[in-house]
């Protein structure tokens, strides 16, 4: 749909400056773009080059897995059912302290891993689940149908898309690029935004549970 949506555009605008006599101004503008795109990448690059450096040097020093300690309170009251030994736990928590960063990039790879442990265990948890027929709704740790998110997943979404950030390490270099004369000023408004959507879906996710648990009692 995008891919629609975004040819229709182009295909419009250049029909349009054909029509006005305005094509000379849209291939000169299509290689000004060109030239900033390419500007843009090389400075992105070393900044994400940096600051994903940092963030493996912390995890092989074992930086990460002390503030991965730090956020287990958060992450029980975050997914209640998840075993406290999991791997996935590990990867959830590399993921928030690289969102909190500003480090969307480093947060990826960590996120998808976490996916895919959290998969497992629905898989896991399904495979149980089938040695006592009709009574999957019973157990605490009744899995999600197959082919459907389990709440956990859904959970991590949720938390991973609000993302809370103290250093918008993204706005900071497209701002800084730009000719910003004050690049960082937009952290306390990314802070106080970020946090605001962060409770919320926090909220919503516990809220979510309630409902799930209470429907769960009457089946």
């Amino acid at each position: 749909m995008l891919n629609i949506i975004w040819a229709s555009m182009i295909v419009i605008g250049v029909v349009w400056a054909a029509f006005h006599g305005n094509i000379a101004a849209v291939t000169q503008g299509l290689l000004d773009s060109a030239a900033e795109t390419v500007s843009l990448c090389v400075t992105m690059l070393g900044v994400v080059s940096m600051w994903s450096g940092i963030l493996k040097i912390a995890e092989r020093s074992g930086l990460v897995d002390r503030l991965a300690r730090v956020l287990e309170p958060v992450l029980r009251f975050l997914f209640p059912r998840l075993p406290e030994d999991h791997p996935a736990r590990r990867s959830i928590a590399v993921n928030m302290i690289a969102n909190i960063l500003g480090l969307g990039w480093a947060a990826t790879p960590a996120g998808l891993q976490a996916m895919k442990e959290l998969a497992q265990l629905e898989e896991e948890r399904r495979e149980a689940a089938a040695c006592v027929p009709g009574k999957e709704h019973l157990s605490q740790k009744a899995a999600a149908p197959s082919g459907t998110a389990s709440r956990e997943m859904c959970t991590f979404l949720i938390i991973n898309i609000s993302s809370l950030q103290l250093i918008p390490m993204n706005m900071i270099a497209y701002r800084a690029e730009y000719g910003s004369a004050a690049p960082a000023a937009i952290v306390g408004p990314a802070i106080a935004a970020t946090t605001a959507s962060t409770l919320a879906a926090v909220v919503f996710c516990r809220v979510m549970d309630h409902k799930r648990a209470i429907i769960s009692s009457y089946k």
